[in-house]
């Protein structure tokens, strides 16, 4: 897999993720990089440049390095991924429009809109195996393109977790919750960052029995959400880096805290070991992503641009982004985890744009000449004069 792409997709990811409020949330750069890059190259200026900096590649070539992502995708055991084009059996497409979106993903519109809200909506299902069963749009006649991908990912830990329920005394999460608890005798498995941000981050590797890992990532209190969650995705793109928990063992006696989270304690076991005690999650999100325009580069893009569109590339018929969304989940269990993201982009007709200019106005209002003349020889076949009009309203 390319290594700028994969770059691109984390830095975005990190400006997206650092920009949410307060509160549950999850999102899917994954989800989203795709669909920014494609409309980055069919995109014209002014788009295009705000398209590519949001995507962190060339416009040129930002399209094919959408469909090769998806594409290395598909060699994963544990995550699938998918790409949508449904275009308007009304909409004239340019010449270029194969080049951009390749004619595999590309299905209809009929302009029906249940009848493409039910396709679409099976799209979706079909893509994430009925975790998110509906297209997070609203389909009518007015839309002329929709581009979405669909990602699924599930994977079980090699090595599961015990579920109890614990009940937390002080603080804001008092209360009763169901929490999951294992034990590694790989200390490695934790590892503490340093991060310009985040001082001080505690990462834990749960991994997968296939080719997916979760990293769990926790800071010393008062840290910005914003700044841990930066720290987490910086220390997911080194996963050598960092203190290994073999080494933080050695560096307190019981009881001492030596990476935020992570104690010194004892055990009975034959060799150290590690622990990991977290609660169980499921968050399920939509996300307007037209909310964010400038973060994703769809300033431009979702204006009205008059006679021209923003897609030449796509179809003469003026276009603008009207709708961007993406509906994602993603829970954390005793034996795995599960995640699921569909995001999805509209385009309209952009609405016509009347542009007022100088003009002449003459008013024949009092006695005038005329004449015929031949227009190649410019030879005179009649000429008069109105001295009044001689055609009465009446």
């Amino acid at each position: 897999m390319d290594a700028n792409v994969v770059r691109a997709v984390n830095d975005l990811t990190t400006r997206w993720a650092s920009s949410l409020p307060a509160g549950n949330s999850v999102v899917s750069g994954l989800g989203l990089w795709p669909l920014l890059a494609l409309l980055a190259t069919a995109a014209d200026e002014p788009g295009r440049t705000e398209l590519a900096a949001a995507t962190g590649m060339s416009a040129d070539t930002a399209a094919t390095d959408a469909i090769r992502l998806i594409e290395a995708i598909e060699n994963s055991a544990d995550l699938q991924a998918a790409l949508g084009v449904w275009v308007s059996e009304n909409l004239k497409l340019a010449e270029s429009f194969d080049s951009v979106m390749p004619a595999p993903l590309v299905g209809l519109l009929t302009g029906n809109a249940s009848v493409d809200k039910a396709k679409l909506d099976a799209w979706a299902a079909d893509h994430t195996d009925g975790l998110i069963p509906e297209m997070p749009l609203e389909i009518d006649n007015d839309v002329r393109l929709v581009l979405a991908s669909a990602l699924l990912l599930r994977t079980t830990w090699v090595r599961p977790f015990t579920e109890q329920i614990r009940r937390v005394h002080d603080g804001a999460w008092a209360g009763s919750w169901h929490w999951l608890e294992r034990t590694d005798t790989d200390l490695d498995t934790v590892r503490r960052y340093e991060h310009p941000s985040a001082a001080w981050l505690t990462v834990a590797t749960v991994a997968g029995d296939a080719d997916v890992d979760v990293l769990l990532g926790i800071a010393q209190p008062q840290t910005p959400r914003a700044d841990v969650l930066a720290g987490l995705l910086d220390a997911a793109a080194r996963p050598g880096d960092g203190v290994p928990g073999s080494a933080l063992i050695e560096q307190g006696e019981a009881g001492a805290e030596v990476a935020p989270g992570v104690r010194i304690g004892r055990t009975t076991a034959p060799k150290p070991d590690v622990t990991l005690s977290v609660p169980s999650f499921g968050i399920e999100v939509e996300h307007d992503l037209l909310e964010s325009r400038e973060l994703f580069g769809l300033s431009a893009v979702m204006s009205d641009p008059g006679e021209q569109g923003h897609f030449s590339a796509l179809s003469p018929t003026p276009l603008r982004v009207g709708q961007a969304k993406q509906k994602v989940l993603a829970r954390f269990f005793a034996t795995g985890f599960e995640a699921a993201a569909v995001t999805a982009m509209a385009m309209t007709r952009a609405a016509m744009v009347t542009r007022r200019h100088p003009r002449l106005e003459m008013s024949l209002d009092r006695p005038f000449a005329f004449t015929a003349v031949l227009r190649d020889s410019r030879l005179p076949i009649v000429t008069g004069w109105v001295e009044t009009p001689t055609e009465s309203g009446a």
